[in-house]
């Protein structure tokens, strides 16, 4: 979910707001991130069955796509194109892709595929990383007072680099994966 990375995203897109309306949009924008993601983990074999996805093709294109996402981390672009102030985020950009992503719909996915049998466990953990997401989120403009602005993209080039070592994992899992089912 990158909630360090997002820091400066999500106050980025919610500056025009009063303190008060930001908190109500971050917190609506956070509760429809949890409902999207627990949809996909509940519902993940069904999507997987339904598609013909084998679990080492998901595996392999989610490791792709964090891969993708901890370079842009680490590497930002120059030029990021944000909503217009007066406009109120209403699911996208906050809550799609920003908390629930490509690459933590994949994890999903590919957890709820491969270990059906613990959905409990994996709803238990899903909840615990969005309750720490929200807690960073909703307190990010303290913590972007304390960080300061270097200290803020240091964060995220850091979570970058950690997404980076999780990618290629997952990318190397799914290729021998692959290989061993031939």
């Amino acid at each position: 979910m990158d909630p360090l990375g997002n820091v400066p995203v999500f106050n980025a897109v919610l500056a025009g707001f009063d303190p008060a309306r930001r908190t109500a949009v971050m917190a609506r924008e956070l509760l429809l991130a949890l409902l999207i993601l627990f949809g996909f983990l509940l519902a993940g074999n069904a999507i997987m069955s339904f598609l013909g996805l084998s679990q080492s093709s998901l595996s392999i294109a989610g490791g792709i796509l964090l891969f993708i996402i901890s370079l842009r981390m680490i590497f930002p672009p120059a030029y990021k194109d944000y909503q217009a102030e007066d406009e109120e985020p209403f699911l996208v950009p906050l809550a799609v892709p920003l908390i629930a992503g490509p690459s933590t719909i994949a994890l999903l996915l590919l957890l709820s595929s491969r270990q059906p049998d613990r959905l409990d466990e994996w709803s238990i953990a899903l909840f615990l990383a969005w309750l720490g997401t929200t807690l960073l989120l909703i307190a990010s403009p303290f913590l972007l007072r304390i960080l300061g602005p270097q200290g803020s993209r240091a964060m995220e080039r850091l979570m970058g680099m950690i997404l980076v070592i999780l990618a290629t994992q997952m990318l190397l899992n799914g290729i021998r994966d692959f290989v061993q089912s031939l």
